[in-house]
């Protein structure tokens, strides 16, 4: 099976899946406090249905939180 990388650890994948269908798999919810990297470069929020998973692909999920 296909692996990726996600904040430093190795997962399995599924051929032709999208950022989006990752994200549900993991149980992240999207929004706006939410910030994915993909090798390197923000992904913008309209973008995860369209983003194809690759092979090797190195992901980094932040989740902005406000407060003080």
């Amino acid at each position: 099976m296909p692996q990726i990388v996600v904040n430093g650890e190795k997962r399995d994948f599924g051929e032709g899946e999208t950022l989006e269908d990752l994200l549900r798999s993991l149980g992240v919810k999207t929004g706006p406090g939410l910030i994915v990297e993909r090798n390197g470069t923000v992904v913008p929020h309209g973008d995860y249905g369209d983003v194809r998973v690759q092979e090797g692909d190195r992901l980094e999920l932040v989740r902005l939180v406000g407060g003080g």
